[in-house]
């Protein structure tokens, strides 16, 4: 078969809070795969926890090594478009009522844990708690990674045995994307009352949420299960649940292995030892070898994440706007997306908006205005000086005290993240500010932590948005990492998922964006180019999905065995 090279549109519109990590430790065994029922897929970093509400475990890895295993409510297709796990719900949720907003879920009757517990209203319940945001439901709000429509919900209720659940919004109060609930999957609160958590109280909860994060689920409501102990920093390996009540997958066995050296991908493929990835980073090397692999196929997509730069605000240097607003204006964005991505995908531009691309209905330009991201040192300076700094020789000094140098961190591993922390560090050299760079194998400790002054990284995109700007910069937000705490701001992330329509919505968060770029606190670089590949001598079916965490793993239960 030729090797096919297919260059796919951007689809996303919005962002989740799903973090975009780098890499860690290379694996020492890939392990089996390539025989028709057992598929070796690249994971290329390893995971913080195992519950993907937390932070530790919010990353496109967990949510990936989990897929299959929690059942969800339902996805968005490579389309953008929303279908329901057919599955699980049997019915086509729709509104009962308006105001407030309610709806139901059927679950199918025969939806059961592979322990044969019933998948029913308990596990729906444990999540609406789990996100909540209220300290009555979970102490310490569980310590979740962001709010959506779990934080608006007034109660979730069975009956029916469980397997009818109703969802009631508070009153007063809307969101536009109430179906997404439940859509990174469900976990078993069956297996956490095992363990002695009272859920009806706020402390069993926030023990549950800890436990969850520390222990993989030994149980599904999927169609794979986790055989043996699965490893976050190396191999997992998943088996057909023979229990599921949907479908058969056609493959048998799917083995996750974390690997972080890019230039051992490409080889491992052709040698047989794995038979695809879908990497959330990004490398013109490996594109190249793609391009003369044979029986390969593989396509190149933009719009599935964007990488930025953050701020920690609790530094007391940084706590000065004029001086974040010199850094990101002294930044050469489109220096940093050429020298990054711009060789083997020459579209890739700098991006102008934290929560739209510029493929999106609802996009208005918000840094541009700002000089921001221009890479103009004159104006930085100019900027700089009329707050009252001083550029003495090669140092940045404020009242005859030079700024304090600042820790520039990023995913160790991650080349694009190399790069751009060095072109940082070069662009601030010459307003005279100097950025020590450091890496960090635990992009979620880091953050949660507030282990940087400046921070690259990068979130992960879906359609759905209305709770984007609570997650990023509401100032009770845990996503918040770089404490962001202006009441205006926070004024527009609730009402923007307080809203009906997503046209409404879209309105408040892009005048979030305005107010956050004025305080230049998070600096856009580019939608990040993404890929995909696998052997077309043992794997069909396989496409690409930019619109979830779960990329070309979304519909793994259907991929076809070829020999």
């Amino acid at each position: 078969m030729e090797n096919r090279r297919k260059l796919l549109a951007a689809a996303a519109v919005g962002v989740s809070a799903a973090l975009v990590l780098g890499a860690c430790s290379p694996p020492e065994d890939s392990g089996g795969g390539g025989d028709g029922s057992s598929v070796t897929w690249i994971v290329n970093q390893a995971g913080g926890g195992w519950n993907h509400n937390a932070p530790e475990g919010g990353s496109v890895y967990v949510i990936q090594m989990l897929h299959g295993v929690l059942p969800p409510t339902g996805f968005y297709n490579p389309e953008g478009q929303w279908e329901w796990n057919s599955d699980l719900i049997v019915n086509t949720p729709e509104l009962l009522s308006e105001d407030p907003m309610v709806w139901e879920y059927e679950i199918n009757p025969d939806a059961n844990w592979s322990d044969g517990e019933p998948i029913d209203a308990d596990d729906f319940i444990w999540a609406w708690k789990m996100n909540s945001g209220k300290e009555e439901l979970c102490a310490e709000i569980c310590n979740s990674r962001g709010s959506d429509v779990d934080v608006l919900i007034e109660s979730v209720e069975g009956s029916e045995d469980g397997k009818t659940v109703t969802v009631t919004i508070e009153e007063g109060t809307q969101f536009p994307e109430w179906y997404t609930f439940g859509m990174d999957g469900l976990y078993p609160s069956h297996l956490a009352e095992a363990e002695g958590f009272d859920l009806d109280t706020p402390e069993g909860m926030l023990e549950s949420s800890h436990w969850f994060n520390e222990n993989p689920v030994t149980v599904s409501g999927g169609p794979y299960i986790f055989e043996g102990t699965p490893e976050l920093d190396g191999r997992i390996v998943k088996t057909v649940n023979e229990e599921y009540y949907g479908p058969a997958p056609e493959i048998q066995e799917i083995i996750q292995q974390v690997n972080t050296e890019e230039g051992s991908w490409v080889p491992a493929l052709t040698n047989g030892e794995v038979q695809g990835g879908s990497p959330a980073s990004w490398s013109d090397d490996v594109i190249t070898q793609l391009e003369d692999a044979p029986d390969v196929e593989f396509g190149i997509e933009s719009g599935g994440s964007w990488e930025h730069l953050d701020v920690n605000l609790d530094n007391e240097a940084l706590s000065d706007r004029a001086l974040r607003q010199g850094i990101f204006t002294a930044i050469d964005v489109q220096n940093i997306a050429t020298r990054t991505y711009g060789e083997k995908f020459p579209e890739v531009e700098p991006r102008t908006n934290h929560i739209f691309s510029s493929s999106s209905e609802y996009h208005e330009d918000v840094i541009t205005p700002t000089g921001q991201g221009t890479g103009d040192t004159e104006a930085a300076l100019e900027l700089l000086e009329e707050a009252g700094y001083e550029l003495n020789g090669d140092t940045l000094e404020l009242d005859g005290e030079a700024v304090p140098a600042l820790r520039l961190r990023y995913t160790a591993g991650h080349v694009a993240r190399e790069i751009i922390a060095e072109l940082i560090q070069a662009d601030l050299a010459e307003i005279g500010v100097t950025a020590e760079i450091e890496t960090t194998d635990d992009l979620g400790g880091t953050l949660a932590e507030q282990d940087f002054d400046l921070m690259i990284y990068g979130w992960s995109t879906t359609p759905a948005f209305a709770s984007t700007p609570y997650n990023y910069w509401h100032s009770t937000s845990l996503s918040n990492h770089g404490k962001l705490d202006v009441p205006e701001v926070d004024e527009l992330t609730e009402q923007a998922q307080n809203v009906a329509t997503s046209e409404e919505a879209a309105v408040f968060a892009n005048e979030a964006a305005a107010l956050v770029a004025e305080e230049a606190y998070v600096l856009p670089f580019v939608d990040t180019p993404s890929f995909y590949f696998y052997d077309t001598n043992y794997l069909g079916n396989v496409t690409d999905n930019n619109t979830q965490s779960r990329r070309a793993q979304w519909n793994q239960h259907e991929w076809t065995a070829v020999n």
